[in-house]
C-alpha cells in the first residue's frame, strides 16, 4: 500500500469536463442541463479513476498530492483575488483561509500511511491461535457540498483528506461560488493530470441530484435545515453522511482571565469575515466580577473594525443577500425587547434584494455589539451569521457552561481562564474548544473538526477526518489449530466445560474475593 504501483505517466487522463461554467468563470446555462445527467457522469468517471487512485498506495497519492499544494501555493494570490470577487471577504481574510487549507492537505498526505495502514493488533489468551490485521480502505466516491463563507478551507477538509485516503470525489460547490470551485478542480488537474476531482456546478437540484447519485458518502456543511433535507435524501440510497452545521458558539470569560486579551479574541471571533463563521463568536459570557471590564474593552476594539468595500477595510459585504433581513430582524427585535446596542445600531435592509450585488453599500453592515440581551431572544439561541456580538453576564463558570450548553447547536467555542480552562472547555458541549485562544483548533490539522447536536456528526482533520472516508477491513488468521476448538458442530460437552472454565478463571470472581 505505500508504494506507486501505478506509473506516473499511466494515469488516467480526463474524458471531459463536468463542471458547468462558463467565459470568466460564471455560472452558465444552469437550466439547460439536466443535474442528474451532470452529476451522474461526474460520478461515474470518478468511480472509473477510483481504482486507478487507490491502487498507486500512499506513496504515489503523497507525490501527487504534494503537486497540488506547490500548485495551490504557487497560485495562492490568484485563488484568494477569485474568492474575494466571489465573497467580498478581505484579500488577507482570502489568504488565511487558503493557507490553513494547504497545511491541512500537507499533513493529510504525510500522515495517511501511518493512520490507516495495515497494522498488527493483538489477541486474546482465548484467542491465542488467531492473528489479526486492521487497515482503513477507501470508501470509493465521496460528493461533497461545500459552503460560501468559507468556500476553499471548509470543503478542503474534506476533498483532501477523502484524496489522502484513496477516494476520488465529486464537489458541489456552492452556487454563490462557482469559480472557487472550478479554480480548486483545474489546480488539480493541473498538478495530477487525472479527473480524480470532479467539480458539478449549480443550485440546489444538483445537491439533490449528487445526494441520489449513488456515491459511496457524502460531507456537507450548510444551514441545520438544509442538512436536514440532505440526510433525508441520502437515506433513500442509505447513502452515509458526514454533517457540518451551524453554530451559536460561545466565548466564556472567567474572573482571573486576561480581559483585554479576551475582548480582541471576541472581537476579531466574531467579526471577521463579516460574522459569517460557523465557528465564529457569537455571544460573550462574562463572569460578573470582570463583566464591565469586558464590556468596555470589546466596545473599544470593536468600535474600530469597519465594513467596506475598499482595500483597507475590516470587514466586507453580507455574501448572501437573504442573511441581511435575518440579522437586522434578530437584532432589531433584541433591541426592542430592551437589548442595548452599545456598538452600532439594526441596520437598514432598505433596498438590498435577493439578487443584488456584493458591491451594493446595502449589504456592509457595521459591528454590533448588544447587551442587556432579554431571555429567550432568538439572538441568544438562533444562529446571527453577521458581525453581531452579544455580551452577557453570568454569576460564576457552573452558570457560564450552563448558558454554552442551553442552545441546540455545539460546534465550537472558547474559554479565557487563567486556572481553569481546560476544565471549563471540558464541561462546554461542542466538538472543539480554544482556551485562551480563539478557533485555534482549525489550524490544528491534528485535531478532529466537527459538532455534536443541532451542529452536525462526523469529523474532518486529523487521523478522524482520514478515517471518516474509508471503512474498517479487519482480518483474523488462524496461526495454528487450538486445542479447543468452539467453532464446530463436532465439539462435545467436555469442550464447552473446557470453555466455560477458562472465562470464568479469567474473568470471574476470584474464590478469595467472595
Amino acid at each position: 500500500m505505500g508504494t506507486m504501483t501505478t506509473p506516473y505517466a499511466e494515469r488516467p487522463a480526463p474524458s471531459h469536463r463536468t463542471g458547468a461554467v462558463g467565459e470568466g468563470g460564471e455560472p452558465s446555462a444552469y437550466g439547460a442541463v439536466d443535474p442528474t445527467d451532470l452529476v451522474t457522469r461526474a460520478v461515474d468517471l470518478a468511480r472509473e479513476t477510483q481504482r486507478w487512485w487507490a491502487n498507486i498506495g500512499f506513496a504515489g497519492r503523497r507525490h501527487l498530492l504534494d503537486r497540488w499544494r506547490q500548485e495551490l501555493t504557487d497560485g495562492m494570490e490568484d485563488l484568494a483575488a477569485v474568492v474575494r470577487e466571489e465573497t467580498g471577504k478581505p484579500h488577507g481574510d482570502a489568504m488565511l483561509e487558503i493557507g490553513l487549507a494547504i497545511e491541512h492537505l500537507a499533513w493529510a498526505a504525510r500522515k495517511a500511511p501511518k493512520v490507516l495502514g495495515r497494522r498488527r493488533v493483538g489477541s486474546t489468551l482465548l484467542a491465542a491461535h488467531l492473528a489479526a490485521t486492521v487497515e482503513y480502505l477507501p470508501q470509493g466516491v465521496i460528493g461533497v457540498i461545500g459552503p460560501w463563507n468559507y468556500p476553499v478551507f471548509t470543503p478542503m477538509g474534506s476533498i483532501g483528506y477523502a484524496l489522502a485516503g484513496g477516494n476520488t470525489v465529486v464537489f458541489k460547490p456552492s452556487e454563490l461560488t462557482p469559480r472557487t470551485g472550478q479554480w480548486l478542480a483545474d489546480s488539480f488537474e493541473r498538478a495530477v493530470g487525472s479527473p480524480c476531482l470532479q467539480v458539478v456546478q449549480g443550485e440546489a437540484q444538483v445537491g439533490e441530484a449528487l445526494c441520489r447519485a449513488g456515491v459511496d458518502k457524502l460531507g456537507f456543511t450548510g444551514s441545520s435545515a438544509t442538512a436536514k433535507k440532505v440526510m433525508a435524501t441520502c437515506a433513500e440510497t442509505l447513502t452515509p453522511v458526514l454533517i457540518e452545521g451551524g453554530g451559536k458558539d460561545a466565548l466564556i470569560v472567567d474572573e482571573d482571565a486576561d480581559v483585554e486579551a479576551a475582548a480582541q479574541a471576541a472581537v476579531w471571533g466574531g467579526l471577521s469575515n463579516a460574522g459569517q463563521t460557523c465557528i465564529g463568536v457569537e455571544r460573550v459570557l462574562a463572569h460578573t466580577a470582570v463583566y464591565d471590564e469586558v464590556v468596555a474593552a470589546i466596545v473599544r476594539q470593536a468600535s474600530a473594525v469597519r465594513a467596506g468595500l475598499d482595500d483597507s477595510a475590516d470587514l466586507g459585504p453580507i455574501t448572501l443577500p437573504k442573511q441581511v433581513r435575518i440579522i437586522h430582524d434578530q437584532v432589531a427585535e433584541a433591541v426592542a425587547d430592551g437589548a442595548r446596542a452599545v456598538v452600532g445600531a439594526p441596520a437598514s435592509t432598505d433596498g438590498v434584494g435577493p439578487d443584488s450585488a456584493l458591491t451594493d453599500p446595502a449589504r456592509l453592515l457595521q459591528p454590533v455589539v448588544l447587551v442587556d440581551i432579554p431571555e429567550g431572544a432568538r439572538i441568544q439561541t438562533e444562529e446571527t451569521f453577521g458581525p453581531v456580538i452579544t455580551v452577557e453576564r453570568v454569576a460564576d463558570m457552573d452558570a457560564a457552561v450552563a448558558a454554552a450548553n442551553a442552545v441546540d447547536y455545539g460546534l465550537g467555542g472558547a474559554v479565557f481562564s487563567r486556572r481553569n480552562g481546560p476544565e471549563i472547555a471540558r464541561r462546554v458541549r461542542s466538538g472543539m474548544t480554544s482556551v485562551n485562544n480563539v478557533i485555534g483548533f482549525a489550524g490544528l490539522p491534528e485535531l478532529p473538526f466537527g459538532g455534536v447536536g443541532g451542529s452536525g456528526f462526523g469529523r474532518i482533520h486529523g487521523a478522524d477526518g482520514l478515517r471518516e472516508f474509508c471503512y474498517a477491513k479487519s482480518v483474523a488468521r488462524q496461526r495454528f489449530t487450538p486445542p479447543v476448538s468452539m467453532t464446530n458442530f463436532q465439539r462435545r460437552a467436555r469442550v464447552d466445560g473446557i470453555f466455560a472454565s477458562a472465562v470464568t478463571l479469567l474473568h470471574g470472581t476470584r474464590p478469595w474475593q467472595r
